[in-house]
């Protein structure tokens, strides 16, 4: 049956949080659990397409394609190595896209128009995960005006809290002009070591002033999840026994979990 996936963004503008890691793998997680997953490369390193196994020879048709028009949603989607895990890759092209759609009167909207669009329910997706570039610039604020919600990767270390009020001005902003029904989905807290302080104090930070906006599963450092990439493979199946794998496993399922909560609500 035809539904409208949920549309999430995996957003951070500090570079380095694990953004990629965690949109690769958390999609590669729901995708275990039956659930049809299309990830959108926005970063135009493309590191999410070379994760997945898609080859810079093999992107034909990208996001800057589809946020140019130049295809459809249909057209622009690739499979993956991973079963029901589906890919928009992206090349550097993206970086221009700044300077390109600046005389466009319409250009915060193009993502959303593409995924919002009439046709992506009859394509039979539950989820899509956009991988977003790590700045606030106008890649970051099409993906936050195209989604119904946002996760935000937070590393564990000094600082990490600042950053994070600047990212929540911009999803003020974004909603105040474009999406109003935009909410914070959660904050993931990866590389995080139970052995080091900072990363406990952070953690208490981060509960104390965002409380049930802390997802409960923290994603910890893992040598194997730093390696699955070099492998273009997610870590589910690189090291499918690893605790890496097992966190992103416990991340999606309370992500299906929130999503049977909004829609019973």
């Amino acid at each position: 049956m035809a539904h409208d996936p949920k549309i999430i963004a995996i957003a951070n503008q500090k570079g380095g949080v694990g953004k990629t890691t965690t949109t690769i793998n958390l999609g590669a997680a729901l995708a275990e659990k039956k659930k049809r997953v299309l990830l959108i490369d926005l970063d135009p390193q493309g590191n999410a397409s070379t994760g997945l196994g898609v080859d810079h020879d093999m992107r034909d048709a990208t996001t800057y394609d589809l946020l140019a028009g130049d295809v459809t949603l249909a057209e622009a989607i690739q499979k993956t190595t991973v079963d029901r895990l589906s890919i928009v890759p992206a090349t550097t092209d993206l970086s221009s896209a700044d300077l390109e759609l600046v005389d466009n009167t319409k250009r915060s909207f193009l993502l959303r128009d593409v995924l919002r669009g009439a046709d992506t329910a009859a394509l039979g997706f539950d989820y899509i995960l956009i991988d977003c570039p790590p700045s606030l610039n106008i890649l970051t604020v099409n993906a936050m005006v195209a989604a119904h919600s946002i996760i935000v990767p937070l590393q564990s270390e000094f600082f990490a809290l600042e950053g994070l009020s600047q990212l929540i001005l911009t999803v003020r902003d974004v909603r105040q002009t474009a999406n109003p029904d935009l909410r914070i989905e959660g904050i993931a807290l990866t590389m995080y070591d139970s052995r080091n302080n900072l990363s406990l104090q952070v953690e208490d930070d981060a509960r104390e002033n965002m409380g049930e906006m802390v997802f409960k599963t923290v994603i910890p450092r893992n040598v194997r999840l730093s390696e699955a990439p070099s492998f273009a493979v997610p870590v589910l199946t690189y090291d499918s026994g690893s605790k890496g794998s097992a966190a992103y496993r416990a991340l999606a399922s309370e992500l299906i979990e929130k999503t049977k909560k909004k829609k019973a609500a």
